[in-house]
């Protein structure tokens, strides 16, 4: 089966009324968690646009507090699952800023809930490319943002 390009879909979905829009996007959201999310954010972001830094700082934290950091072995595991859910979360925003306080807010909660003290060259390693990754975004906004943030990766760089 050939699945159409994104042209061909939009064309399609120009031809449906209202109401077929709505049953097609609540199918979809029932396929996964990440529609559903992703679906909720968007309509949401216009009423309250601090809504989904809220909710993944929440989410990370709640996860940080349960995680193990207590031996290098699991603090790496642990560290690598908070990752992974935390990229899958970055997809859900595309807004720059918000991206970059989930990486920031990441990073800062690998050194307070001591992940980096057991010197393990893979937590070393994710640590300096998310860092790195929060950077290159800060490095495309405009300057006074670019300032706002320097502080914070400075002192997360230390």
């Amino acid at each position: 089966m050939k699945i159409p390009s994104l042209a061909q879909l939009k064309k399609e979905l120009s031809y449906l009324n209202e109401k077929e829009l709505i049953d097609l996007l609540i199918d979809l959201s029932k396929f996964s968690r990440d529609n559903k999310s992703y679906l909720f954010f968007k309509l949401n972001e216009k009423d309250n646009p601090g809504l989904y830094l809220e909710m993944v700082q929440e989410e990370l934290e709640a996860d940080f507090q349960v995680a193990r950091g207590d031996h290098s072995y699991y603090a790496k595991k642990a560290a690598q699952k908070l990752r992974r859910k935390m990229n899958k979360l970055l997809k859900l925003s595309k807004v720059k800023t918000d991206q970059i306080e989930v990486l920031l807010f990441f990073c800062e909660k690998l050194r307070q809930y001591g992940f980096l003290k057991h010197r393990n060259q893979v937590l070393d390693k994710l640590y300096q490319m998310q860092l790195a990754k929060a950077v290159k975004l800060i490095s495309v906004l405009h300057e006074d943002l670019q300032f706002d943030y320097e502080g914070r990766v400075d002192d997360l760089s230390k």
